[in-house]
């Protein structure tokens, strides 16, 4: 009992502080009981570990706004990218659903979101971009293939002369014919049979008036006895352009085209472009 009443005294007992101004000025004496000033610095103790604590608050605050801004930026590109997924497995589907390879090769267009593991998840989509991709590029290495592949007859008529020994018409001696022979009524359209450059338009001594075009991927054609030419060297053409009318200029019998089919610098046998015509 003695020792709080002691106490008590103690804390309630005044301390004077004085305040001396610099000018001549009367002194200001203070008297403070102990418990004040106590009370008073731990009033500041408490007020600065509170504002430490708001300082370090608005830190962490700050850091995961950073946070949420990163990953939000992270769920947009998700978000585009399974879109863009989406549409390449519409694309894909609409595509191979047309069975037949020369519909799925005609149509393709090779002219383009409990806890996460967000690293593992981003791998994952990357890998499946990357097969996408790799679907793309296979597909349109396959239509490059495809377009430069001939396909069917340059003129619509019957074959007159097969590929391979023949007699020749004109010495009757055993030869090996290039290509065949398609007859047909002089100036109906001769066409080209793929996509491709012109390589040579002009007159030959026993070709006539010949057309030869590069396809690409190992492959070119010759039309040879035209009547007139209608493309020039250097000029591109796709698959069914005109590019001469039937005639029978050259060393020739009759009206008809000689066609021919190069691959790889060999001449081959045209019949199995021209039978996979559709």
């Amino acid at each position: 009992m003695v020792s709080i009443y002691f106490l008590s005294r103690k804390a309630l007992t005044p301390i004077t502080i004085m305040v001396i101004p610099h000018e001549n000025l009367k002194s200001l004496n203070l008297k403070i009981p102990l418990l004040g000033i106590l009370l008073s610095l731990l009033l500041f103790t408490m007020g600065t570990v509170q504002t430490f604590k708001l300082i370090v608050n608005g830190l962490r605050y700050s850091s995961l706004m950073g946070k949420v801004d990163f990953y939000t930026q992270r769920f947009t590109e998700w978000n585009s990218t399974m879109t863009a997924l989406t549409q390449a497995e519409k694309d894909f589907r609409r595509i191979f659903s047309l069975k037949s390879k020369d519909n799925v090769l005609d149509a393709v267009d090779t002219s383009y979101s409990g806890d996460i593991d967000i690293e593992n998840f981003i791998g994952e989509v990357q890998k499946n971009v990357e097969r996408v991709d790799e679907i793309k590029d296979y597909l349109r290495i396959q239509k490059d293939l495809y377009l430069a592949t001939p396909k069917g007859y340059p003129v619509e008529g019957r074959i007159s002369s097969p590929y391979g020994k023949r007699a020749n018409p004109f010495s009757g001696a055993k030869d090996i014919h290039s290509g065949i022979d398609i007859s047909a009524t002089p100036g109906t359209p001769v066409e080209a049979t793929a996509d491709g450059v012109v390589s040579y338009s002009g007159w030959n001594l026993h070709s006539g008036y010949l057309v030869v075009i590069e396809h690409g991927c190992g492959f070119s054609t010759a039309y040879a006895h035209n009547k007139r030419n209608l493309v020039k060297i250097g000029q591109q053409v796709k698959r069914g352009d005109t590019i001469g009318q039937v005639g029978s200029s050259g060393r020739s019998t009759g009206p008809h085209v000689h066609y021919e089919v190069w691959e790889k610098g060999r001449r081959i046998n045209p019949n199995k472009f021209v039978e996979g015509r559709s």
